[in-house]
Order: C-alpha cells, then sequence, then structure tokens
C-alpha cells in the first residue's frame, strides 16, 4: 500500500495581509477562518480516511488543524486506543521573524481553542530559534530531512500534516516552486522505501493509476 503525505499550509495569518512579520506567533485572520472552514467542507473523505494528524505547534497552524480537520480529530481520537493530534515541533517556519516565533506551552494551553490538545511532548526550549530549532539554511534542512524520515517511518498509510510554506518547500526538496497558497493541500508520496534523504514526489494522477494497475 502506497503511502500518501497529505501536506497543508495553515489559512491565511495576520502576517500574511500586508507581509507584516513583527506579529508574534500571528494568528488567523476572519478571512484565514472562512479558508479553513471551507477546507473541511472540501475534505470529507480525507476526514474519514486518514489515519493520523500532525501540526506544527504554531497559533496559526494549530487554529487551521482545530477548524479544517476537525472531523479528522475527533474520529482518531474517538478510537481504541486513542490517536491524538501530534504536535512536532520540527515543523514549526523556517525563518526567525516574530510572526514564525512559537509561544511558550504555558501561553499555549491558556487558549481555549486549543482544549483537548496535548501539549507535554513540546520541548522546552522548541520556540527558541537555536540549536536544532535555528533558522540557518544548514540547520533547517537537516530539520526538514528528519521529518521526512520521521513521517516514513510510521506505520500509518494516510498521513495529514499542517505546517508553513517555507519549512513545506524545504520538506519537499523544492524550494522555488509557486508558493503554496494558503489552505493548500499537496499529496505526497516517497519515492523509495530505504533512500537516505527520504525523498518526497508528487502523487499525481498517473502514478495512482499505475499503482492500481499493478
Amino acid at each position: 500500500m502506497v503511502k500518501l503525505i497529505y501536506l497543508t499550509r495553515h489559512a491565511q495569518a495576520e502576517h500574511n495581509v500586508e507581509e507584516d512579520y513583527s506579529i508574534p506567533d500571528a494568528p488567523l485572520t476572519t478571512l484565514g477562518r472562512h479558508q479553513a472552514e471551507e477546507l473541511y467542507s472540501e475534505t470529507t473523505d480525507l476526514q474519514q480516511s486518514a489515519d493520523l494528524l500532525v501540526s506544527s505547534p504554531l497559533k496559526r497552524t494549530l487554529q487551521t488543524t482545530v477548524i479544517a480537520f476537525r472531523g479528522l480529530r475527533s474520529r482518531l481520537e474517538s478510537q481504541d486506543p486513542p490517536k491524538p493530534l501530534i504536535l512536532l515541533s520540527r515543523l514549526q517556519e523556517a525563518n526567525d521573524f516574530p510572526c514564525d516565533t512559537g509561544s511558550s506551552r504555558s501561553q499555549l494551553e491558556q487558549i481555549e481553542e486549543f482544549n483537548g490538545i496535548d501539549f507535554s511532548l513540546l520541548e522546552d526550549d522548541w520556540n527558541s530559534k537555536k540549536g536544532e530549532f535555528a533558522a540557518d539554511p544548514k540547520t533547517v534542512a537537516a530539520r526538514a530531512h528528519w521529518v521526512r524520515k520521521w513521517l516514513r517511518e510510521r506505520p500509518e498509510q494516510n498521513i495529514v500534516v499542517v505546517a508553513h510554506g517555507d519549512i513545506l518547500r524545504r520538506i519537499t526538496g523544492v524550494q522555488f516552486n509557486l508558493a503554496w497558497a494558503n489552505a493548500e493541500v499537496r499529496i505526497f508520496t516517497f519515492a523509495h522505501e530505504d533512500d537516505e534523504d527520504a525523498k518526497l514526489v508528487p502523487w499525481t494522477a498517473e502514478a495512482e493509476a499505475k499503482v492500481r494497475r499493478q
């Protein structure tokens, strides 16, 4: 069975409106919330078929996740045993602007919209933009590589990931392609089962047809 990764960029956030990168941990705009609701309506089948939900811990990605993938989250959390939303700090945005710097665990836990989310696995320094979370190209590339390998090693076959435009480009290895739209989902699979780079390739209709013929 082919493993499919549904890479999703967050809906419109406040810093996207006028490219104001000084807004700390920028949340969604009213339009962004509407985009997330539309994404929920457009992914009915995915809400029923995906078997893992993963998100960057920044506000805008968490808000997109709880709105757009609420059906999936509810279904997974009601399983026996439950499979809660996973917050993956290495999915945070690649830059170190205030808008791309996350809030502390204690701050996130106080936000009513995020009730029920388990923040206990967040590292104390996840929002420090230092060490493994630094914004220099080499560290970001290593972080993207770690994410790819982590996703490939997961047992689930259909994984929804909610993250940010720049880190998604680095995860997919395509840095200079068309920018990801807000609330856009792109489907990828792994080129090989055991290559060191854990390279992702787009999942196309042609690829799906080929698998079905096998």
